[in-house]
């Protein structure tokens, strides 16, 4: 057994030397010479058969073994470190990084922010609301009862009888008015749903709805803040125009409408050769809308209006497919 100890410390050295300064090699010679099923483990076990008096002896010289294999497997350890931070030091520190990975935000994001920011220094406070709404407040308390044809104009998604998805943001006015007494001015951004899909249109889409009521509110003061709206969110020589319109929450209506982005008013396919390009709903809140929440419509007037977030989007951005901005490709949203 002397002899097998001898030759098992002379393989370790040989062993550990040649492995020179790799550690996971020296690991792996650990695991062979002093794990617990390793070669000096075997000779442990062997003890048990020797006689009475020679196992004192063949137990000191296995654990001189170990602890030498010990010592030599400690020190070439060291050794690979050192040579590894060494070699770490030679780095050249004037050669350039690697540029961190950045993130953009959705043009979604950016075009709502965009608008949070114009309504907010025209003295806008942003407001939110449920997403899953009472029928009452998506349509009744906004003059759209049960019989009325106009929700045929909006094709909605039924949770129950009377519950919804809100199909716009306009439900949220309505809580506003129900807490608040005037003077108020919000916007209301957030998502709403509808059963429509195809290049204009999608199931989910964003919108921003708002209003202001005070004493002595008129048709000038709504037409005076979207244009202002308009020319700080597309520049302050893009025409404007108000056509009468028809919303049931509204009254009197008008749709507002631009001058083409693409063409700059001559015509285009964008713009169905008009030169024009409709972008929101707005007017003047109807009293019967007032007398729901408990205002007096003799006392106080407000207008509201609505825009589409993916409509602002793809004018400010040049975008003709609303789809883009759901499918994820990189290539589209790292231009932005």
């Amino acid at each position: 057994m002397e002899e097998a100890i001898g030759k098992l410390l002379e393989s370790a050295s040989r062993d550990i030397s040649q492995c020179g300064n790799d550690l996971r090699e020296l690991d792996q010679v650990r695991v062979r010479y002093l794990g617990r099923k390793g070669d000096l483990a075997q000779l442990f076990k062997q003890l048990g058969s020797a006689s009475a008096d020679d196992r004192p002896r063949l137990g000191k010289l296995l654990n001189e073994a170990k602890e030498e294999i010990e010592s030599l497997l400690a020190g070439a350890v060291e050794e690979g470190k050192d040579r590894l931070l060494e070699g770490r030091r030679e780095v050249d520190v004037s050669v350039p990084g690697r540029r961190p990975l950045q993130g953009r935000l959705h043009p979604i994001t950016q075009t709502a922010l965009e608008i949070g920011r114009i309504f907010s220094n025209l003295g806008f406070e942003t407001v939110e609301g449920p997403e899953v709404e009472l029928d009452y407040y998506n349509f009744e308390a906004l003059n759209i009862p049960r019989d009325h044809p106009a929700r045929d104009m909006q094709d909605t998604f039924y949770i129950s009888e009377d519950v919804v998805l809100r199909t716009h943001t306009s439900p949220i006015q309505v809580r506003v008015m129900e807490k608040r007494n005037p003077p108020i001015r919000i916007i209301a951004p957030g998502r709403t749903y509808r059963c429509d899909s195809d290049v204009t249109h999608t199931p989910m889409f964003h919108q921003v709805e708002g209003l202001m009521v005070e004493k002595n509110i008129s048709f000038g003061d709504l037409k005076g803040i979207l244009t202002v709206f308009v020319h700080q969110m597309f520049g302050p020589h893009v025409g404007l125009r108000f056509r009468p319109s028809f919303f049931p929450f509204t009254e009197p209506s008008a749709e507002v409408d631009m001058q083409c982005v693409m063409c700059k008013g001559k015509g285009c396919r964008v713009c169905s050769h008009t030169g024009w390009l409709e972008i929101l709903g707005s007017g003047m809140v109807d009293p019967e809308v007032f007398k729901m929440v408990g205002y007096d419509p003799e006392v106080v007037t407000g207008f509201a209006f609505g825009m589409g977030i993916e409509r602002i989007a793809m004018l400010k951005f040049g975008i003709d497919d609303l789809r883009l901005f759901y499918e994820n490709d990189l290539r589209f949203l790292r231009q932005f």
